[in-house]
């Protein structure tokens, strides 16, 4: 028993053919192009997507999308689905046990002369035993491959999971940017149709020409066009929106203006940290562990298998006899079995499997540099739009300075109407590229956390945020939205 015990365990404890896995080696900077910040172990991407957003209805859209959105349903599911798969595969290192049974009725010749027959009947009932000693490890290496496959498919998960949060986020802040663009608008209509009515007052008065009225008109008319413009864009984003949260599309409510908006400002960690945070970096690296897995796959395919097999039953010609040990059967075996010619069909699968490493090899790394660009894009993005808002903000209020300025010498007769015109023409598209530029400085920041890997825990973070939020109120996304026109 003991010399049993000592073989099994050797037998588990060979070593699995093929390479080790060992993660390539990347040139890692020491800090990401274009950050401004001091190198901090702490990231951005360490923020829950709650810490970052606290805008408490743009917190309940997202919350809401995390529940109902399909995309994310499929990702569970195809992850449950890997999840299952590495057990399946791990049951072929146990012993497979069945069972088997019949009952048949013949008939053979007994003497051809005079025809005689003789019929017999017979019963079988067994159990069957089959194990395949992984010896050489192949079967270990298949579960290797398939516990990679899932957690490939769990870092996809998560993937969708940030992209989600995302998304939300961009949308919500594109709604309350056609928002403030309505309100311009709006504001440019009531702006030109006083412009339209003074000039008329005066061309009735005899001081002024039909052509300061048809001017001031067709600005009036301008104005009042980009309404249904905007209009129909927030229909879609508000379409968008209800989309991603899995219910029939209708309005959407908001919290804070856009102006109003705030998000944190923080390092955005070491380099090396992405390579661990990111959801697609993750997945790629796992679908390298598979392939290399795989190899080892291939290589046991070479070796032979060797086997145990029993049977245990009974067998009678009456089926009351079945189980009385005159009628026992049994039989044990050592099996062994191996290729010795197949057409180069297992060097070919070789071969093949190693391009298959040296693709997924290829795209880890493509991954992970795309990766630090998207960073680096993103943080100067946001340096840059910060300056650019600021720059605006500047123009913007330079103009309603020069529209008051304008009408003002316009009544007092120091200036024509092109003057004002030109002036009231120059500052609503001033305040829409404004608000347009706040709108993208705020996804910029979006695009960080999601380029950083933000939320790498999301998961687990939104169990710990479900459990926080349990009993609390939450906005209901039916409400007519308060900003809604």
């Amino acid at each position: 028993m003991k010399r049993i015990l000592c073989v099994s365990l050797l037998l588990f404890t060979a070593c699995a053919v093929g390479p080790g896995y060992e993660r390539p080696e990347m040139e890692v900077p020491e800090r990401f192009r274009a950050s401004v910040e001091p190198e901090a172990a702490a990231s951005f991407a360490d923020l829950a997507w709650w810490e970052l957003f606290r805008d408490p209805v743009l917190r309940g859209l997202i919350a809401s999308s995390l529940e109902g959105n399909l995309d994310l349903q499929i990702a569970v599911q195809r992850s449950e689905q890997a999840r299952q798969q590495v057990g399946a595969t791990r049951s072929a290192l146990l012993p497979q046990i069945g069972y088997q049974g019949s009952a048949r009725r013949s008939k053979y010749p007994i003497n051809r002369l005079n025809e005689s027959q003789q019929r017999f009947n017979s019963f079988l009932g067994a159990l069957d035993f089959a194990w395949e000693i992984d010896l050489w490890g192949r079967i270990r290496r298949a579960g290797q491959a398939a516990r990679a496959e899932m957690l490939a498919s769990e870092a996809g998960q998560r993937g969708v999971l940030l992209s989600l949060v995302s998304q939300v986020a961009t949308l919500y802040f594109q709604l309350l940017e056609l928002d403030a663009e309505l309100r311009i608008a709006e504001e440019a209509r009531e702006t030109f149709q006083e412009t339209l009515d003074l000039f008329t007052r005066r061309y009735e008065a005899g001081v002024a020409s039909k052509l300061e009225v048809s001017r001031a008109a067709a600005a009036r008319a301008q104005a009042e066009s980009w309404v249904p413009q905007i209009l129909m864009a927030i229909v879609a984003v508000e379409n968008q929106l209800s989309v991603l949260q899995g219910r029939i599309p209708g309005p959407i409510p908001r919290g804070a203006k856009l102006a109003e908006q705030h998000l944190p400002e923080i390092p955005p960690g070491l380099p090396s940290q992405l390579l661990e945070r990111r959801p697609d970096i993750e997945s790629a690296e796992q679908s390298l562990v598979a392939a290399n897995a795989e190899i080892g796959v291939a290589v046991g395919n070479f070796l032979p298998r060797i086997g145990l097999s029993a049977l245990w039953g009974g067998a009678s010609h009456d089926l009351s006899d079945l189980t009385k040990g005159s009628s026992s059967i049994w039989n044990l075996a050592g099996e062994m079995a191996g290729p010795l010619f197949q057409g180069g069909f297992l060097l070919a699968q070789y071969k093949a499997q190693r391009a298959v490493w040296e693709e997924a090899k290829a795209n880890y790394e493509r991954t992970a540099l795309i990766a630090f660009a998207e960073v680096s894009d993103t943080l100067t993005a946001r340096q840059r739009l910060a300056e650019e808002r600021r720059a605006q903000s500047v123009r913007s209020e330079q103009l309603q300075i020069s529209v008051k300025l304008s009408l003002a010498r316009y009544r007092q007769g120091l200036a024509n109407y092109f003057e004002v015109l030109e002036a009231e023409q120059d500052l609503f598209p001033a305040r829409l590229d404004l608000a347009q530029t706040r709108f993208e400085e705020l996804v910029s920041v979006v695009d960080l956390y999601r380029a950083l890997g933000g939320g790498w825990e999301l998961g687990l973070q939104w169990q710990q945020e479900s459990q926080q939020q349990a009993g609390s109120e939450r906005p209901d996304p039916e409400e007519e939205s308060s900003g809604s026109p």
